[in-house]
């Protein structure tokens, strides 16, 4: 459900003031949160991560190896600046892990990991299975050489990202990469002032995840090219994506999908998104799936890929329809979602 006061405005400068009236640090919110995380959040514990040697560790990849199995208090990794070359796993025993670099002078974590070497789920540079996830700040490149149509079904799929537990949030944080750069792949997720960029399917997964103020970059493909694959399994399965006053970049000759079907039931809402002419004009594709059992919502977006006319698979929403895709109580953030650290 959607408080009135929780739901996104329509105008996109008021987005800050929205979020600081909605999402309150922990001071000042304590008892509205879920116990288990205000236990964690009200002794937090600090480990810096410096390239110089300056700080607890050198890596990103120790740093994490040091927080204990079973951890119950918010570990905050603080990374200094430079080009960190790991692929970092957080497991799912290790909850409440925060990742953060400072925004004047942010961290860059890369590698090259394809899925024809470790599988498509687990080339990323970042995987996050673990619940309570947080990371500011960051840049997130898979640095693997873009695929050829050929390579593609060869296993060159290389995630920058995934997310595989629940409550996480990013913050100001960019991934780069070309086929599947971030794998959404389960629970529910909060994004603000992100980048994403890519090929083919580049954010793709079951999460169920709302997107506010994130630039999406399109990278021109000659064979397909596609932003979303949502794989919503079942009118029982709490997924889908919601996009709001987000922006989709990059130009072409009006020959990439805002999202197809990678199951039966995929849903994605786009509200209030500014995209670009590099949009198909039906926009959307149900790859063989029936169009009935699909949810693809647009809500007032605008731009020269926003013309609804030719669009075939896509629902034009009323505003009572988009209030619940505009809301935390999309997420029901209300009982997790924290503003990113600040120090």
């Amino acid at each position: 459900m959607c408080d009135d006061k929780a739901v996104i405005p329509a105008v996109k400068s008021q987005i800050n003031q929205w979020f600081l009236a909605n999402v309150l640090p922990f001071s000042q919110r304590k008892a509205t949160l879920n116990p288990v995380l205000a236990k964690a959040e009200a002794t937090p514990k600090m480990i810096n991560v410096r390239k110089d040697g300056t700080g607890d560790f050198t890596t990103i990849t120790d740093a994490v190896k040091a927080i204990p199995a079973g951890n119950t208090n918010r570990v905050i990794i603080y990374i200094g600046p430079g080009v960190y070359t790991e692929k970092i796993l957080i497991e799912r025993t290790k909850p409440f892990v925060t990742l953060y670099a400072n925004a004047k002078a942010p961290a860059t974590v890369q590698f090259s990991g394809t899925a024809k070497k470790f599988g498509t789920f687990d080339s990323a540079t970042i995987v996050v299975e673990s619940d309570y996830f947080v990371a500011a700040n960051l840049i997130i490149k898979n640095s693997a050489l873009r695929p050829t149509a050929t390579e593609a079904m060869a296993g060159a799929q290389a995630l920058a990202l995934r997310l595989s537990g629940d409550m996480a949030a990013l913050y100001n944080c960019k991934m780069y990469g070309y086929q599947d750069t971030f794998c959404d792949e389960k629970g529910r997720h909060f994004f603000k002032d992100c980048y994403i960029e890519g090929t083919v399917d580049f954010i793709f997964g079951s999460g169920k995840s709302l997107y506010v103020n994130t630039e999406l970059h399109i990278i021109p493909e000659k064979w397909r090219t596609v932003i979303t694959a949502q794989a919503k399994h079942g009118s029982n399965e709490d997924s889908g994506f919601s996009f709001v006053h987000c922006t989709i970049s990059g130009t072409g000759k009006s020959d990439a999908y805002l999202g197809r079907a990678w199951v039966k039931m995929a849903e994605v809402v786009y509200s209030y998104t500014y995209i670009s002419n590099a949009i198909l004009p039906e926009a959307w594709d149900n790859h063989g799936f029936s169009p009935e059992n699909m949810y693809f919502g647009e809500f007032q977006n605008i731009g020269p890929g926003a013309n609804l006319s030719g669009r075939k698979y896509s629902k034009h929403l009323t505003a009572a329809e988009a209030t619940k895709f505009m809301c935390l109580g999309y997420i029901m953030g209300s009982q997790w979602l924290l503003p990113p650290p600040s120090y």
